[in-house]
């Protein structure tokens, strides 16, 4: 499904993140790709969570988390908060971010919601 931009509005997005984390460079290029294909504008912000203090407060459950909306599209409650590396069930196997068309499918989900 792709929305045309227009008269959409805008989705908020948060890429959390800890400092030396790899895969949030690649979270980001993959949201920025889907949210192309889905022509949605997203503003997209991102929170270095760099303290378990802060793990906490956030719900951080492992680097890199999106949060679309203020909601995590991939939330899985069997992770543990706190600052760990986070990985994601693709159809590759496991990847330290989502692919761009599993966030397609949550930008549209999101969308709907």
């Amino acid at each position: 499904m792709r929305w045309p931009a227009e008269g959409l509005a805008r989705m908020e997005a948060t890429i959390q993140y800890f400092g030396d984390c790899p895969s949030w460079h690649v979270l980001d290029e993959c949201l920025h790709a889907a949210a192309a294909q889905v022509g949605v504008p997203v503003a997209v912000s991102y929170e270095v969570i760099d303290t378990r203090a802060k793990a906490e407060a956030a719900g951080f459950r492992g680097s890199p988390t999106i949060l679309i909306d203020g909601r995590d599209p991939f939330e899985d409650p069997s992770l543990q908060v706190g600052l760990s590396c986070r990985l994601y069930r693709t159809p590759e196997g496991l990847q330290g971010s989502p692919t761009t068309a599993q966030l397609v499918a949550a930008l549209e989900r999101a969308g709907r919601a």
